[in-house]
């Protein structure tokens, strides 16, 4: 039982509580020792599971390395593809034009040629189309006109843009037209 007084404005107050006193209970909750075994196989279990976890990280990592490495130069590639285009046009405008172009001809090919067996070397293909099914994992078909035979039904009649693949990975579409 606690007494306090107080005084407010010449009265005098006393409060009294009255307040049991508990006595403090400790209560330590000790774990079950474990036994030397139990410690050992816990920790074996861990170190198997971080090395696991390791080796997966480390794969992981080595296979993006692999895949950056692959496709690092695939921004650059796809910025000259425009030149090649502008090679294959140039080619057939001098092949379907009159009068003795065959220097000009000879030139333009080797310059294609070259730039192309350069870029074959880095991964690049091109994808092959006429007379294929339409296959929308490779091809953007843009039109579609009539086929004067029953085989070409349903199957690439026309490229008008080349598609190319980098290392297996599509980095163009090939813009084609189907027969119907």
């Amino acid at each position: 039982m606690k007494e306090h007084k107080r005084e407010k404005h010449g009265e005098e107050h006393v409060i009294v509580e009255n307040k049991q006193e508990e006595p403090e209970q400790t209560q330590t909750t000790q774990p079950a020792e474990e036994s030397p075994e139990d410690k050992i196989a816990a920790l074996n279990d861990k170190y198997l599971r971080l090395a696991a976890e390791f080796d997966n990280y480390r794969r992981r990592t080595a296979k993006e390395r692999l895949d950056l490495v692959l496709t690092a130069s695939e921004e650059t590639i796809v910025g000259v593809l425009p030149v090649l285009d502008d090679c294959e046009r140039a080619l057939d405008v001098l092949r379907r034009s009159d009068g003795d172009n065959s220097v000009a001809i000879e030139g333009t090919e080797l310059i294609y040629n070259k730039l192309f067996s350069y870029l074959e070397s880095k991964g690049l293909k091109k994808i092959e189309s006429v007379g294929k099914e339409l296959n929308t994992d490779f091809h953007e078909a843009i039109a579609q006109l009539p086929a004067h035979k029953k085989e070409h039904r349903h199957k690439i009649m026309e490229v008008v843009q080349q598609g190319y693949t980098l290392n297996g990975k599509v980095i163009r579409f090939a813009k084609v037209v189907i027969g119907i």
